[in-house]
This record gives C-alpha cells, structure tokens and sequence, in this order.
C-alpha cells in the first residue's frame, strides 16, 4: 500500500517536472499567461472594495473574510490545474477512444491520464491566492500552514468532483457539459459568504456539490480555530477521493477502445 503511494507520488512529480519544464521553454508565454490571470483575478478586489465601502459585512462576513474566500479558491484552483491539468479533458478522451495509451503502461491509469497535462495560466491563479491572503492577513507562520494545508485539500476536492463528472460519460455518454456546469457550480459557491446559502441550497454545497468545503469551510476554521471541523473536512477530501477513484474504475469496465494508440513520452 505504501510502495502504491510511493509510486504515485513519484509519478505526480514527474510529470509535473516535465510540465513545467515544457512550460518554461516558451518563457514569455508562460510569464504573459501568469501575470495576465493574476491582474485578471485582481479586478475583483476592487469590486469587492467599492461594495463594502457601502455595507459592513454581506452575508456575516466582513471584507478580510472574502478576501480570504477568493484567496483560497484561486490557489487550489491553481494547484489542482497545475498538477492535474487533463482533469477536463477526460470526458473528450474516452469519447474519442484516447484512453488506450494510458492503459497499455503499466501505471495507475487514472493518475497518469489527469497528471499527464498542466494548465500554464493555473500558475497565476496560484500565485494570486498567496498574494492576496498575505497581502489582508498577513504573513503568521501558523495561520500560512493552514492556509497552505487548506489549498490542498480543496484542490483535491475540486479535481475529485471534476473526475466523478467526467467519468459520468463513461455511463450516460458525454458528459462534458455536466461537468463544466459543475466546475462552475463549485467555483461560485465558493467565492460568496456562507451567510448567503439557506436550507436547500445549503445543504447541496455540503453534500452533492461540495463547494463548502473549498473554502467556506476553511474560513470558518482561519476565524475560530476548531479540530471538530478540521476533522470533518479531511473526512470529506477522503470520501471525495475514494468514491471519485473508484467510480472511475468501475466506469472504465464500459470503455471501447478506438484503436487509437499513439506514442506518448
């Protein structure tokens, strides 16, 4: 079990060192896509400014809180594009029969399929995140780490959810306009005060769409500290996980080859 995770991390890093070196070898593209998304995802600040210039707080949150919001959803985004860059490409590749390379080597087919291609203006995005947070909370050693363990757990979040939507193709056909409805629905939900979500709409966000969980449930943490919580979103990136990656599996049981083999390094 620990030699599988060896291997999978080992795979991880490896394709994200390939990435960023492919990345980095059209230098002013890569720094134009990066700078290009963070002053693209600052533009927002000032909206958020102007609005509460006006009201104290929307939804029980004040203006740090959102900030907050926004600081931890872009940088998990960033981080789950960055390392897991196919994550919406795997409908289209199962409908075109693209999956046979990946399952001709002798890896996990799941991770070498989402790990194999990184987005370069995620970087941004990632960027961006850390900036901000520093930037209205300042730079404390504890509350960073959080931040930090934060980011991770939600971008393995977003890409579980992002997984489970794309394999529905593998059940229902193509499913790629489901899925990007669901990205959507989780970086919306995400980006707004909890305060803002009432009875129904509340509970979809914890339960089916967790959207909560990237960051609302995080800030809930940052404002008063609680293992409780701690405690209930790990067990959520633990569920999201494994029912994503076994979903994915027993989905791949349906798939028809398109005879497509092509070399891949």
């Amino acid at each position: 079990m620990l030699m599988e995770v060896k291997k999978n991390i080992k795979l991880i890093a490896m394709y994200f060192k390939f990435n960023l070196s492919a990345s980095m070898e059209y230098r002013a593209s890569f720094l134009t896509q990066t700078f290009g998304m963070i002053i693209n995802n600052a533009s927002f600040i000032f909206f958020w400014w102007i609005l509460f210039e006006n009201v104290e707080s929307i939804g029980g949150y004040g203006f740090e809180q959102v900030m907050t919001l926004w600081a931890i959803s872009s940088s998990s985004f960033g981080i789950a594009f960055i390392l897991f860059g196919n994550i919406r490409n795997i409908s289209r590749m199962i409908i075109n029969g693209e999956l046979d390379t990946y399952l001709l080597q002798p890896k996990d087919v799941l991770l070498n399929i989402i790990s194999s291609s990184t987005v370069v203006s995620a970087w941004g995005d990632l960027f961006y995140g850390i900036i901000l947070f520093i930037g209205v909370n300042g730079f404390h050693i504890g509350s960073f780490l959080l931040f930090l363990l934060f980011c991770i757990t939600a971008s393995l979040i977003l890409s579980s959810v992002v997984v489970f939507a794309n394999s529905l193709t593998f059940y229902m056909g193509n499913s790629q306009g489901i899925s990007s409805l669901i990205l959507e629905f989780m970086i919306s939900f995400s980006i707004y005060p909890e305060g803002m979500y009432k009875g129904l709409v509340k509970l979809i966000i914890y339960t089916a769409i967790p959207a909560a969980f990237i960051s609302l449930v995080p800030v809930k943490i940052l404002t008063v500290f609680s293992w409780k919580w701690i405690a209930i979103l790990l067990l959520a990136v633990v569920v999201w996980t494994t029912f994503s990656y076994w979903f994915f599996y027993r989905g791949l049981r349906k798939y028809e080859s398109g005879n497509l083999i092509i070399s891949k390094l």
